[in-house]
């Protein structure tokens, strides 16, 4: 089962926060973002299927999140937990913690946005084009 979000890198795209990492639909950033990898988001939580939401409840499931832009393809792999809502209309955002909130998409994330390969990093700062797709086994 799978979801997938379009969005767009930004000239403020660091990807150096330590614990999460993020998509929005804003059509912007700041330089403090620096847990934002693309803006303009075209869905968020709250557009993806119940039934994608209710199998990312499950605290066994595995969930990915594959980052694509520019021929450049990288994925990040955490787990479900039972109080994922997935309701906010704004970002999601995959955890390092166990935290959960309305925008957690995924939480035991085996990489933040400070982990994330710099080539990839710089393709989203020079603005690319991000296919992201989340899966849920």
């Amino acid at each position: 089962m799978e979801e997938i979000v379009r969005a767009r890198g930004h000239e403020h795209v660091t990807a150096r926060h330590a614990s999460t990492l993020e998509l929005t639909a804003d059509d912007y950033l700041t330089p403090a973002g620096d847990c934002i990898l693309g803006i303009e988001a075209d869905r968020t939580p709250a557009d993806f299927d119940p039934a994608f939401v209710d199998a990312c409840r499950d605290a066994d499931a595995t969930v990915s999140l594959e980052l694509a832009v520019d021929g450049l393809t990288r994925t990040v792999r955490g787990r479900g937990h039972p109080d994922l809502d997935c309701t906010n209309d704004r970002s999601l955002v995959c955890r390092t913690s166990d935290y959960v909130d309305d925008r957690t998409v995924m939480v035991g994330a085996d990489r933040a946005a400070g982990d994330l390969d710099r080539e990839l990093v710089t393709a989203l700062a020079d603005g690319g084009s991000l296919t992201a797709t989340l899966r849920v086994e």
